[in-house]
């Protein structure tokens, strides 16, 4: 899944530990949400000042969703 991936590059490189950055994808009838984790000290860089990080992170993983014509939701879990 291209978008997916898009998550999980961007992802890490905002973060300071990136091999604690998971995906976990659930899927269902009419969108995919993709839950970001990542380590606790790593929360404010990925939401970043007044969540602008965090939209633009969903703005570019939905982007890739549409080249797949999937209707992406991004949701960063603490």
């Amino acid at each position: 899944m291209r978008s997916e991936n898009v998550l999980e590059f961007v992802a890490k490189q905002l973060v300071d530990h990136p091999d604690d950055v998971r995906i976990e994808a659930e899927e269902d009838d009419r969108e995919v949400v993709l839950n970001l984790h990542v380590h606790d000290e790593d929360l404010g860089k990925v939401i970043g000042k007044r969540g602008r990080t965090a939209k633009a992170i969903r703005t570019l993983v939905k982007a890739a969703g549409s080249l797949d014509d999937e209707n992406i939701t991004v949701e960063i879990v603490d």
